[in-house]
């Protein structure tokens, strides 16, 4: 009996198999840097880019710093951050659209041409990170050799980027509302200490407060801890 050839996985199959794993790591309990991670190493393969890179805006500092890359290249991962304006990704996260160059070391806008030709860098799919039309950053595609990007793989890295920037934004908003959770039960910690200060020391709401805000900074501990050990004291009497 003949054995029949194993089928070869195609370039697409590959690619939705791809994007279903990164969409599988967005909805799981990953670290965000764990999920970018991901992001980059299996859009490398996709994409059989040399290097590929995802970098966030820092609003502070207003500029574009790397987050995650596949590269083990320490001059590449180290690489100083975009000021705003400087470079291909800023043209990119300004325009909203991804930027295609056929060489790196040919385009008069694209910086660290010393690190592009030691990393033997050619041409570059820049793609934009939004969320809600807003752009937090963009995803760097690098080949090694001269590239003629199609619309496929133009759309394919948009699609990762989108999912990207969906993790990005999930996680921000888990934070935030820890955030808020936390204030919220501190507030409500501190106004039960203060009721129980102003029954036993005559003290008013104000003075209530600033006795547990001082004790807090003399002694560097958080006042929600402050508040619950005026509790817990009460309570044991």
């Amino acid at each position: 009996m003949a054995i029949k050839p194993k089928k070869k996985t195609s370039k697409s199959n590959y690619t939705i198999e791809a994007i279903s794993k990164i969409s599988k790591a967005i909805s799981s309990d990953l670290y965000l840097e764990d999920i970018l991670k991901l992001i980059v190493t299996v859009t490398a393969e996709v994409m059989n880019s040399r290097i590929c890179s995802l970098m966030l805006i820092d609003e502070k500092k207003q500029n574009l710093d790397i987050r995650a890359t596949q590269s083990i290249s320490q001059e590449y991962i180290n690489k100083k951050p975009l000021a705003k304006g400087e470079g291909v990704a800023w043209k990119v996260v300004l325009q909203n659209k991804p930027i295609v160059v056929a060489d790196v070391a040919k385009e008069p806008e694209y910086k660290y041409k010393d690190i592009a030709m030691k990393e033997k860098l050619v041409s570059l799919l820049c793609v934009p990170l939004a969320v809600k039309g807003k752009v937090i950053g963009v995803l760097n595609c690098y080949t090694s050799q001269p590239h003629k990007f199609t619309p496929t793989e133009i759309n394919v890295l948009t699609s990762v980027a989108n999912q990207a920037a969906i993790a990005i934004e999930n996680t921000e908003l888990m934070v935030k509302t820890r955030v808020i959770q936390e204030e919220l039960e501190t507030r409500k910690v501190v106004e039960k200490a203060k009721g129980i200060l102003m029954k036993q020391e005559a003290l008013t709401e104000e003075d209530s407060f600033k006795k547990i805000q001082k004790y807090s900074m003399d002694h560097r501990k958080p006042m929600k801890e402050v508040a619950e050990a005026i509790i817990v004291a009460h309570e044991m009497k």
